[in-house]
């Protein structure tokens, strides 16, 4: 059974990631779009399906199967699982605060710049190196 559960944990944090690294480039194409437009229009809709059908999913998924690895494991216990754990908690509120951004966007605001989004759109790779290396080399 463990082996499952850690292909469904590494497959659902590949789509969330993937959504994650998505989402601000959408954000920047809706920036090309007046508010109140067709396009604006297409890219919030576009932008609520990414995050109501792949990423809040399979960060549900993520989260259940990979505490339930932990539990399995007794990876409570391990030093390098409390600093993955506290970077998976960092990004899941960097899930949530794009969330917000997406949706003042679509409402017609333009709280980030273009620049500022190519910036926040480095933020789950940088984690996920770090993650990845965790997991991989368990260094404490």
């Amino acid at each position: 059974m463990y082996v499952w559960l850690k292909a469904g944990h590494v497959i659902f944090m590949v789509f969330w990631l993937a959504g994650l690294f998505m989402l601000p480039r959408q954000c920047i194409y809706i920036l090309d779009h007046a508010s109140g437009s067709e396009g604006e229009a297409k890219w919030a809709m576009r932008m609520g399906k990414l995050r109501k059908i792949i990423m809040t999913p399979s960060l549900i998924i993520v989260w259940v199967l990979g505490l339930t690895l932990a539990y399995s494991t007794g990876a409570f216990t391990q030093g390098w699982f409390h600093a993955k754990l506290t970077l998976v908690l960092a990004l899941t509120g960097y899930h949530g605060w794009l969330v917000g951004q997406t949706k003042k966007m679509a409402r017609g605001e333009r709280p980030l710049t273009e620049k500022q989004l190519r910036m926040f759109g480095e933020v789950p790779g940088l984690i996920l190196v770090v993650v990845v290396v965790l997991v991989y080399t368990r260094p404490f």
